[in-house]
């Protein structure tokens, strides 16, 4: 082997090796992540405001979106997972399932999809609502001193659904109307069934590296965003 052949060689070995060690640092950044979000659902079961909040990073492009609209900057979410006061009937169990994570190649930014389902019962009036609830996460992530948090947690509700035969004893059912927390964007559109309305993937087909159809059927829908 000739002194070229052998410096090519190692070359490859190099470049292989500086591959694996890209790859096994983006399995890592995923599974942090897959972490922070599964762990989000846990606190949110509880409504454990403090260790929810701490999961936001401290930037200023921070966003909550929920079913009333978006509530902005860390101030936002903070204020409103504390508007809620649980009783020890409390129950706000959205399962994190299914997600696809994606770390930008910048290592620093990443985007998530998840479903969220669960059963819900919270304080209205004197008494207790329940509902089954469903919809889609979208989520986006930032590495502040290599840890990763939330820069914006977004849920776009499928359906809410009343049990026929709930969890909430029946002398404490609520006859009291929802209660939405005004938010300081509000929402223009819903993804309540049956609207059709498809929340928009952040990634390409893994197939065919294609973006998606979701956007020109929201358009036939007159729902775009």
């Amino acid at each position: 082997m000739t002194v070229k052949e052998l410096e090519a060689r190692v070359k490859a070995l190099e470049e292989l090796t500086h591959s694996q060690a890209a790859e096994i640092k983006t399995f890592k950044d995923i599974e942090a992540i897959n972490r922070l979000q599964k762990a989000y659902g846990y606190y949110l079961e509880h409504w454990m405001v403090k260790e929810i909040i701490d999961l936001f990073s401290d930037g200023p492009d921070v966003s909550l979106t929920l079913a009333p609209g978006t509530y902005m900057g860390k101030a936002g979410v903070k204020r409103y997972f504390e508007h809620y006061q649980p009783n020890n009937e409390f129950l706000h169990q959205m399962m994190q399932l299914s997600g696809i994570v994606d770390v930008d190649p910048d290592g620093k930014n990443a985007k998530g999809r998840w479903y969220g389902f669960g059963a819900i019962s919270m304080p209205r009036g004197k008494g207790m609502s329940q509902t089954f609830m469903s919809g889609i996460y979208i989520s986006e992530y930032v590495k502040e001193d290599e840890v990763w948090k939330f820069k914006t947690l977004r849920f776009d509700m499928f359906y809410n659904a009343k049990p026929l035969e709930g969890w909430v004893k029946p002398e404490r059912l609520s006859s009291s109307p929802s209660d939405m927390f005004k938010a300081d964007i509000p929402r223009s559109y819903s993804a309540l069934y049956p609207s059709g309305y498809i929340v928009p993937f952040h990634y390409k087909h893994p197939v065919t590296g294609k973006k998606t159809s979701e956007n020109a059927w929201n358009k036939s829908l007159k729902r775009t965003s």
